[in-house]
C-alpha cells in the first residue's frame, strides 16, 4: 500500500499523514479510530477537508475495499460502474445491509422495491466481495505437528499385522524425539580416582543427581505411554470406524486403570500428539463427556455434533429447522439432549440460526 501510495504527487504534509493512515490499518484493512482521531494523532497541520481527500486517496489503491471506516463502506468501494447491478447493489449495500447480513429478505423486498430475485442475484454478486480485504497482505505461520507417538498394528506374536480384525494396536514412542541422556564416564572415574575426599562427595552428590533427571525423564515417558495405551483401548473403535464411533472417556478413568492422580494424566497428555491411521490427533482429542440414548448407552458429545449437522444438512431449506425442532429431532432418534444444549453446539459449529438458514 505504501509502495502504491508513493506514485500520488502530493505536498510532504499530505504524504506523511497518508503514510501515517495506512500504518494505521488493521488486519482487515480498515481504519482502526475515526479520521479526525487518526488525524489529531498524526501531527501532520491538516483540515478534516484534506484529511478526506487523502483518505479518498488511500481507499484508490488495491486491493478494494482498503481505507474503509466500517464494513459498509468496504463494500460500498469494491462496487465500481463496471460491476454487474452496480445500481441495485449500492442501493442494497448502502440501506439495506443489516437486513441482508441477517437473511432479512422479505423485509428488504418490501422497503427497496426490487423483487426477490434481483435481490437474490444481488447477493449473489455480493459474494465475491472481499470482507477483510487487508487478510491478504498477511502470511500466516503454519505450524508442524511433530507426533510423539505413534500407532503399530502387532498380531499375537508381536509382529506387524496388516487385518485390522486381527491382532492389537500398541502405542509406541518416537523414538528420534525422545532425548538420548547418559552420564560420561570421564565423570565416574573422577570420583574413583580423585584422592580428595571432598571433591570425590562433591562428584557423588552430582552424578546422583543426574542418575535422579535421567530416571524422571524415563519415568515421565514411560506414564506418558501407558495413559496413551489406555486411551487407545478405550477408542479402538474410533481409530478403526472415525470420529463418530468415539466413546466418551474422563481423565479420571484413564488415572484410575493407569494407577496415578488424575493431574498425572493431565500433564502426560498436554500438546502431545499420536499419530493413527486416521491421521494425528491431539491425546486430549480423544476424551469428552456424553449422554445416553434410549438404550441406556453412553453417547459421546462428538457424535450429538455429528447427528446434529446431519439433522440440519437434511433440512428443508426453505423453512428449516429451529433449535427446538432441532432437539426434537435427535430425540427422536435416541438422544438425550436439550435445547440450550442444540443452541451451544449450533453455535459452536458455526451453524446460523434458522431465519439465517433459510433459503427464499
Amino acid at each position: 500500500l505504501l509502495e502504491q501510495f508513493h506514485y500520488f504527487d502530493l505536498p510532504s504534509d499530505q504524504r506523511a499523514f497518508g503514510e501515517y493512515l495506512i500504518l494505521n490499518l488493521d488486519e482487515n484493512g480498515r481504519l482502526q479510530s475515526s479520521l479526525a482521531e487518526i488525524r489529531q494523532m498524526s501531527g501532520q497541520p491538516l483540515s478534516q477537508e484534506q484529511a478526506e481527500e487523502v483518505l479518498a486517496l488511500v481507499q484508490r489503491l488495491d486491493p478494494p475495499g482498503v481505507g474503509a471506516r466500517d464494513l459498509r463502506e468496504c463494500l460500498l468501494l469494491q462496487i465500481d460502474d463496471e460491476s454487474p447491478l452496480h445500481d441495485v447493489l449500492r442501493s442494497l449495500v448502502g440501506e439495506h445491509l443489516d437486513d441482508l447480513m441477517h437473511n432479512r429478505l422479505p423485509q428488504v423486498q418490501r422497503q427497496s422495491g426490487y423483487s426477490l430475485d434481483l435481490i437474490k442475484d444481488a447477493i449473489e454478486e455480493m459474494s465475491h466481495f472481499d470482507l477483510a480485504p487487508g487478510r491478504g497482505f498477511q502470511s500466516q505461520v503454519v505450524r508442524s505437528i511433530t507426533p510423539d507417538l505413534r500407532l503399530v498394528h502387532v498380531n499375537e506374536a508381536g509382529e506387524g499385522a496388516a487385518d485390522d480384525a486381527e491382532g492389537e494396536w500398541v502405542v509406541e514412542l518416537i523414538e528420534e524425539y525422545v532425548p538420548s541422556l547418559r552420564i560420561s564416564p570421564r565423570y565416574r572415574r573422577l570420583m574413583q580416582q580423585n584422592p580428595d575426599d571432598e571433591t570425590r562427595e562433591f562428584i557423588r552428590k552430582k552424578v546422583e543427581s543426574a542418575k535422579w533427571l535421567i530416571e524422571s525423564i524415563e519415568q515421565r515417558y514411560s506414564t506418558l505411554k501407558k495413559v496413551a495405551q489406555a486411551i487407545v483401548d478405550r477408542q479402538t473403535d474410533f481409530i478403526l470406524r472415525g470420529p463418530e464411533h468415539i466413546v466418551p472417556l474422563k481423565m479420571q478413568q484413564i488415572a484410575d486403570e493407569v494407577g496415578v492422580h488424575v493431574t498425572t494424566v493431565s500433564r502426560a497428555v498436554d500438546d502431545k500428539h499420536l499419530q493413527t491411521p486416521r491421521g494425528i490427533f491431539p491425546l486430549k482429542r480423544f476424551f469428552g463427556g456424553g449422554t445416553t440414548n434410549a438404550d441406556g448407552e453412553e453417547v459421546a458429545w462428538d457424535i450429538v455434533r455429528i447427528k446434529l449437522k446431519e439433522v440440519v444438512d437434511g433440512e428443508d431449506k426453505a423453512s428449516p429447522l429451529s433449535d427446538e425442532d432441532i432437539m426434537k429431532a435427535l430425540n427422536s432418534q435416541g438422544y438425550d439432549v436439550k435445547r440450550r444444549t442444540v443452541t451451544k453446539y449450533r453455535k459452536v459449529m458455526n451453524i446460523p440460526s434458522s431465519r439465517q438458514r433459510r433459503e427464499y
